[in-house]
């Protein structure tokens, strides 16, 4: 089973940055779809950008389009999530994901096979 670990998170004022990495225990994840969720108490946990296993497809939600670019590096098992122009709405912790499904599907409902990474908190302060 690939496990994925993530880190990068942390406390950053209103219109600062961030980029949040997450690596993978395993090459085999590089054919996989890759994406970020994020959660917040009592919250049900939310999508916020996938990739397809080549990069050549990705799928933002609406909220962070424009802000938020996700990336990976295949030569590092490792997916990033650069964020921008962060917002108090964005604070949540946030999830990497691994699907052998596809982007879009990933995109659509989170997939029951989806693997998760442990999360890291981002807190953004007004």
């Amino acid at each position: 089973q690939v496990q994925l670990v993530e880190s990068g998170g942390g406390l950053v004022q209103v219109g600062g940055s961030l980029r949040l990495s997450c690596v993978a225990s395993d090459p085999a994840v590089d054919m996989y779809a890759m994406g970020w969720f994020r959660q917040t108490p009592g919250q049900e946990r939310e999508f916020v950008v996938a990739t397809s296993w080549n990069g050549e497809y990705t799928y933002y939600a609406d909220s962070v389009k424009g802000r938020f670019t996700i990336s990976r590096d295949t030569t590092k098992n490792t997916v990033y999530l650069q964020m921008k122009s962060l917002k108090p709405d964005d604070t949540a912790v946030y999830y990497c994901a691994a699907d052998k499904g596809t982007a879009q599907a990933m995109a659509i409902r989170i997939p029951p096979s989806v693997i998760w990474g442990q999360g890291t908190q981002v807190t953004v302060s007004s």
